[in-house]
């Protein structure tokens, strides 16, 4: 059977337009529908091609002028059809049938909608639609098995821009230019330079290949190609290598990097902006090696592999399928950084920023109202009243799938859809007990259980069809009908929460993961209160978002796509209400508008000529006011702030009628975006008037907060200068503000060695190999105001890198941390956050889940968690992990700037197959977490009743290690590592040959007991669902240290002997049913040889392990429901097929 399409049969189909042949030979239902639509008095007329399961796909015809629909006329067309066929994908083609645009809007709940257009033209191959179309082949085995959601899924992978293969294929290839690149530079001798300037012309080039493409240079998209060919011909090829020092460098200093320019120096580079912003000034390496060169042919090779791929500062894909926009030059620059050295640092994909960025950047905006305006968050305030009247908008559509069926959606279940009161709510989807009082609102239409599922709601011995998939109508993609009766349940109780006005705080949608991003907006567009748009555009203007170890950016544009739509809203809104005004009283004219002054001032900032778009206005308000980030790696902080160049010039169309083109001048963002250590140097100005009389003298330490002061003044008059297109005047500021900031780090510097034990006076050489290892950064100099006038940062979020400190202890040492015990840079990453964030800041990080866990991290959960409001969340590794390539298990932790407030929220220890990501964080449920297992463990705890199974055996008091004995002959064998899904404890020892001789495992352990009997029952005890539950709350979730053992809160002594007597029984019936299970494995290891050993199959014996947990349930007293739990606990990927390992 044919698994896809021809490719000669596919380009013949696609150039004819014969579009219902194409996709019935994908495999693909014919369908007989037409629609009209009207958009600006023009209709469109719509005709279905095909359609599975759902969903249809359109081919739009041009309207009566013939043409090709323009971008915001086809949103409109996607909006109209969107009402009738929720899911579906657009062909747009014009009269003349030369172009096509394949459009397919992405819904991704929370976020803004996204377009995906894919463009083709008739004289092209279309080479990248068959890339996509014959990934959409379905045959008629799949019929039965394939669902909407798989067809929707497989659709947008296959539509979405910036595909990871092209990605991989021109990271792949400039990893090759890069080292081919070093060797044709001359002129520098240190190798770590000539690598940094190797990676700075890159970027350079990179950003022009973005903006030429644009025709913002001298209108040429092949602009340096042309010109390098110009300049080989006017003065000879490789002459004095002539394209880099007598043209490069001049289109880079006198060109982009400057304001004014002589007639030569536009007669010699044409016409092309003033883009200021740092890039294209001269570089500290430039001015230290004035004798570089660089060869004509190196820039031939990186054009001619630049000249591969389309360049777009947008996400538009073409027919080549070899599309590149900037997002692909963040991950470049993560993968190389990460391929040159083991650096603990990981690419961070978009859902993990988004989540990490939104419950900080808006919680804190909405503080900031409250605290200086409270009435608009009071309990009974009008913004609250926005949840209750439309709850459900407010629930992410992965909650509500299978429950809700969305506006416009086709069903065809068997059973009709009920619109369900909330009292008929709490009855088919049992949530907790609801007050009387309560006021139901009329919700969408609901899907009600199939009758043997609801069966079970109230009697746990019905629930045998529980674990079974469930049906697309009903269950997300891998979700069995215990998961969907748990999320109905949460659905409910969330829903009956906002309805009684329970959640009317801001954090509470945190805790019950709700849509803040879509809460936020709407408040700002729904709001009668103009004061309220008044204070939260205040807040978002003050905020400062911080990531202390920023790599390329992919934090700082999450915050950055947080807060755009947040700036254009409040911007509409303050139009809405002077226009208002304006109308109400026309008799008063101006004074009628005269109470909104400070809508007026803002929105003739936001008007001035100078700003080329409402967008560039936006945007550089937010990366000058509110991001700031600091690195390390110098390539990392020139690569982010090329990026945020790129997302300005984005917003802007060349104008070659007005002056620069029409582009505003970049703002240099060199002192928002730093580089240096971050966890080297002084923190606060308090940190160095400690030190005084150790280093500093008291008119020393004037002398600093003088020098400090003066830094302020500077800064504030180089963001002023910025204003103005004056290069001399902005060239100076900045020189003062660089050379006062470099006096007083030099001052600094000299302090903090002496606390290193450097002798600055006996070896000054050892002071600069100090600095150049170290590279200390004094938060509170760099960044002056914003940590000594405003208490430090508003929010600080990232990924700081995963690394032992004794691997980096070598290049540089650490002092003053209370964290060292820790042992990792992600401690001393938190602990130097917690330093220079405010007391009103929100602070998250994703770092590995031994934060909550391992003793060695007790000193960062006492720094970091005590009195404060928490949220965790915890991700596995396997089936699915969420950094591709790490084998590392994670915890993302929030923190509130809550006083005195201790409360914990977490989540259970989330596993997931890759079909689930693109849901992943909008199916997190939080718990309030009450216990502590350890004094430095913090349960993984998802679900209410685990707080009380947890409660019931911790009331027992004795734990395991009163039944142990230091040696003895009743032995119990078990395994250090390994058993991601089971635990594995035997009374014997298992078989392990080691090339043909027995031996004895390295990671086999013991434990002894007194007793066989005793012996017997623990065997049973530890080979319990309940014992493993006990351990992925309580662990690291990998390694069974001896600890995780003797602290199970269990003894012998408690049981009674009935109980005894039936676990010794049981165990032996287990050790039975393993070894007749077990099957003999071999392997070869490169350090030990050829290995036989014998592997188990332990849920095969699954009924037995049940019969255990009933005993144990009679001993701990559990009820019928949290027995039930128990044993169906993470059922799923121990039982099926889900235990396959995925990468």
């Amino acid at each position: 059977m044919n698994t896809s399409i021809d490719k000669t049969r596919f380009k013949h189909l696609i150039k004819n337009y014969q579009f219902k042949e194409l996709f019935n030979e994908l495999g693909w239902d014919n369908v007989r529908k037409k629609e009209s639509v009207v958009v600006e008095n023009e209709t469109y007329n719509l005709e279905a091609v095909a359609e599975k399961k759902g969903f249809v796909i359109f081919a739009c015809f041009p309207g009566n002028h013939g043409k090709m629909p323009d971008y915001h006329i086809r949103k409109k067309i996607d909006s109209a059809i969107t009402k009738l066929y929720f899911e579906h994908l657009i062909i747009f083609s014009d009269l003349s049938q030369k172009h096509q645009i394949w459009q397919l809007v992405i819904r991704e709940q929370g976020k803004p909608l996204a377009v995906r257009e894919t463009h083709y033209y008739i004289h092209q191959e279309p080479e990248l639609l068959f890339q996509k179309l014959k990934g959409l082949f379905f045959s008629i085995d799949d019929e039965e098995k394939i669902r909407i959601v798989d067809v929707k899924s497989l659709i947008q992978e296959q539509f979405n821009a910036n595909a990871e293969k092209v990605t991989k294929r021109f990271y792949d290839q400039f990893k090759k230019e890069h080292t081919s690149f070093l060797d044709f530079i001359k002129g520098i001798s240190e190798n770590v330079d000539k690598d940094w300037y190797a990676s700075l012309m890159l970027n350079r080039l990179m950003f022009i290949y973005f903006i030429q493409k644009k025709g913002f240079l001298d209108n040429d998209k092949d602009y340096l190609k042309n010109r390098l060919k110009a300049t080989q011909e006017k003065r000879g090829k490789n002459r004095f290598y002539s394209f880099y020092r007598n043209f490069l460098l001049i289109l880079f200093h006198k060109g982009l990097g400057s304001y004014e320019r002589t007639p030569e120096i536009t007669n010699e580079i044409g016409i092309v902006p003033y883009l200021n912003g740092g890039l294209f000034d001269v570089h500290h390496i430039e001015q230290n090696y004035d004798n570089i060169e660089i060869a004509d042919e190196a820039f031939e090779q990186v054009f001619s592999f630049f000249d591969q791929y389309e360049w777009h500062l947008d996400t538009r894909i073409t027919a080549t399928g070899k599309d590149i926009n900037p997002d692909v030059i963040g991950y470049i620059f993560e993968k190389y950084i990460n391929d040159r050295a083991s650096m603990g640092a990981y690419y961070t994909k978009e859902d993990i920023t988004d989540y990490i960025s939104k419950n900080c950047v808006i919680p804190y905006l909405f503080d900031e109202v409250k605290r200086t305006y409270p009435k608009a968050l009071n309990p009974d305030a009008e913004i609250w009243r926005f949840l209750q009247t439309e709850p459900d908008k407010y629930l992410y559509d992965a909650v509500k799938h299978g429950i809700v069926i969305p506006v416009g959606a086709k069903h065809s279940l068997s059973q009709p859809a009920q619109h369900l009161s909330a009292e008929q709510r709490n009855d088919s989807l049992q949530p907790s007990h609801t007050p009387e009082n309560a006021s139901p609102l009329p919700l969408p239409p609901q899907l009600p259980l199939p009758s043997e599922i609801a069966a079970g709601l109230n009697d746990v011995s019905k629930r045998t069809a529980w674990n079974k998939p469930t049906p697309p109508e009903y269950g997300l993609p891998t979700e069995i009908w215990r998961e969907v009766v748990e999320r109905r349940k949460r659905y409910a109780e969330t829903t009956q929460k906002i309805e009684n006005g329970e959640i009317h705080e801001i954090n509470d949608l945190i805790t019950y993961n709700l849509n803040i991003r879509q809460f936020a907006q709407d408040v700002i567009e729904s709001t009668d209160d103009p004061e309220l748009i008044r204070h939260f555009y205040k807040a978002l203007t003050n905020i400062s978002i911080l990531d202390p170890t920023c790599g390329s950016g992919a934090f700082l544009f999450a915050a950055i796509n947080i807060l755009e739509p947040l700036y254009e809203a409040c911007i509409q809104r303050m139009e809405a209400f002077m226009t208002d005004a304006k109308n109400s009283t026309p008799d008063k004219g101006q004074k009628g508008v005269s109470k909104y002054k400070f809508f007026q001032e803002t929105l003739a900032a936001v008007k001035s000529l100078e700003h080329p778009s409402l967008q560039y206005f936006i945007y550089k308000n937010i990366i000058l006011k509110n991001i700031y980030g600091v690195d390390i790696m110098h390539e990392a902080v020139e690569i982010a702030k090329l990026r945020l160049f790129l997302k300005l010039v984005a917003t802007v169309d060349v104008d070659y009628k007005k002056p620069n083109l029409g582009l505003e001048p970049l703002p240099d963002i060199d002192f928002n975006i730093r580089s240096g250590n971050t966890l080297v140097g002084f923190a606060r100005l308090e940190e160095v008037e400690k030190a005084k009389g150790r280093l500093f003298s008291k008119k020393e330490i004037e002398s600093i907060k003088e020098q400090a002061e003066m830094i302020k003044m500077a800064y504030e008059n180089f963001k002023n200068s910025q204003v103005i297109i004056d290069s001399p005047a902005m060239s100076g500021a900045k020189k003062d503000l660089e050379e006062r900031l470099r006096k007083l780090n030099d001052t600094l510097n000299i302090y903090l060695a002496q606390l290193y034990k450097i002798d600055i006076e006996g070896k000054p050489k050892d002071l600069e190999k100090w600095k150049a290892s170290h590279q200390p950064f004094h938060w509170f100099a760099e960044f002056y105001e914003t940590i000594q006038e405003k208490g430090g940062f508003g929010v600080v979020i990232g990924n700081p890198p995963y690394v032992e400190y004794s691997k980096v202890r070598k290049d540089y040492t650490l002092n003053n941390y209370s964290v060292q015990e820790c042992g990792n840079l992600f401690g001393f990453v938190c602990e130097r956050s917690r330093r220079i964030i405010s007391e009103k800041g929100y602070f998250s990080l994703i770092v590995p889940i031994s934060v909550i866990c391992t003793q060695r991290m007790e000193c960062i959960q006492k720094l970091s968690f005590d009195s404060k409001e928490v949220w965790l969340s915890n991700f596995a590794e396997r089936p699915s992990k969420l950094f591709t390539g790490a084998e590392v298990l994670l915890t993302i932790f929030i923190i509130s700037p809550k006083k005195n407030f201790e409360s914990i929220h977490t989540t259970f220890f989330i596993k997931w197959k890759s079909e689930e990501r693109s849901i992943l964080f909008e199916k997190l449920i939080y718990s309030e977490n009450s216990l502590q297992a350890k004094d430095y463990v913090i349960p993984k705890i998802g679900y209410k009743i685990e707080n009380d199974i947890l409660k019931k055996l911790k009331k027992r008091g004795k734990i395991l290690a009163f039944d142990l004995q230091r040696e003895g002959q009743h032995k119990i064998f078990y395994r250090i590592g390994g058993g991601r899904y089971w635990k594995i404890f035997t009374d014997f020892s298992p078989n392990f040959i080691l090339n043909g001789v027995k031996a004895i495992s390295s990671r086999e352990n013991y434990l002894f007991f007194k007793s066989e009997s005793n012996k017997k029952a623990i065997i049973s005890i530890l080979s319990s669902s309940l014992f493993y539950w006990y351990f992925i709350l309580t662990t690291n979730c990998r390694d069974l240290n001896p600890s995780d053992l003797k602290e199970f809160p269990f003894s012998v002594a408690d049981l009674k002997p009935e109980n005894l007597k039936m676990l010794s029984k049981l165990c032996d019936e287990l050790m039975v049913d393993y070894k007749n299970n077990s099957q003999f494995k071999e392997k070869v290891s490169a350090k030990t040889g050829s290995i036989t050993y014998q592997e188990f199959y332990p849920r095969l014996s699954k009924p037995i392990i049940d019969e255990i947990d009933k005993v144990l349930a009679q001993h701990y007293g559990f009820t019928d429901e949290e027995l039930d739990f128990i044993i169906n606990y993470d059922i799923k990927y121990r039982m099926g097929k889900e235990l396959d390992v995925e990468d």
